[in-house]
């Protein structure tokens, strides 16, 4: 009996195997997502569509650029605006917040320390609304389950933040990447909503967690 051909090996004629071409579909998504943000309310849709996007290629579906645009023009809708508003506001917000807490104001170090954690978990609930399936057809669903999910699971919720870190250092080092890290957050946004759903499918008890 023949043996399966494992997910490493290449096809004849294939240049690069599953992994490396997954990366680059990767690299290519974000690359999609940055041209999509560029309207600044149209973020939260966007990053959406590429959570969607990638989270489809792990039920082999293909995740190309074409089928982002494609995926993204048929989820548009009226809600998608509001919710870019609300995330720009909340980013100038807590840009000013920050700036008059640097300006030396009195107890600015104590106003500058619980600015940040507001706006760490904010960051984190309106990132794990995108990565939600909910998200595609209404984000007030997904952010009510993003919210639950950031309480339940902090392991899930750092590991964003981490992500978060990291593609803003990428950006600060060095420029042009800014225009690529959009996809590795949104793969690292959907592993961690993926993870969760097989908790959440697993049960307390099989997950490991007491039950009642």
């Amino acid at each position: 009996m023949s043996r399966a051909r494992p997910a490493q090996t290449r096809e004849p004629g294939e240049i690069f195997g599953p992994r490396m071409t997954l990366f680059a579909d990767v690299l290519g998504v974000g690359l999609a997502t940055t041209v999509a943000c560029l309207p600044l309310l149209t973020a939260p849709a966007a990053l959406s569509t590429a959570c969607a996007v990638l989270r489809a290629a792990g039920e082999d579906q293909p995740a190309t650029t074409g089928r982002y645009f494609a995926l993204l023009r048929q989820r548009l809708r009226r809600g998608d605006l509001p919710a870019g508003a609300l995330a720009l506001a909340g980013a100038l917000l807590l840009a000013a917040d920050l700036a008059l807490a640097g300006a030396g104001l009195p107890g600015a170090p104590l106003f500058a320390a619980a600015a940040a954690a507001i706006g760490a978990c904010a960051t984190v609930t309106a990132l794990r609304a995108c990565a939600r399936p909910a998200s595609l057809t209404n984000w007030r669903t997904a952010l009510h389950e993003a919210a639950h999910d950031a309480a339940r699971d902090l392991g899930g919720s750092a590991l964003i933040l981490l992500a978060v870190v990291t593609a803003a250092l990428c950006a600060w080092m060095l420029v042009p990447l800014a225009f690529l890290t959009p996809g590795p957050l949104a793969l690292a946004l959907t592993a961690v909503d993926v993870r969760r759903a097989g908790v959440r499918g697993r049960g307390p008890r099989e997950a490991g967690v007491p039950g009642g």
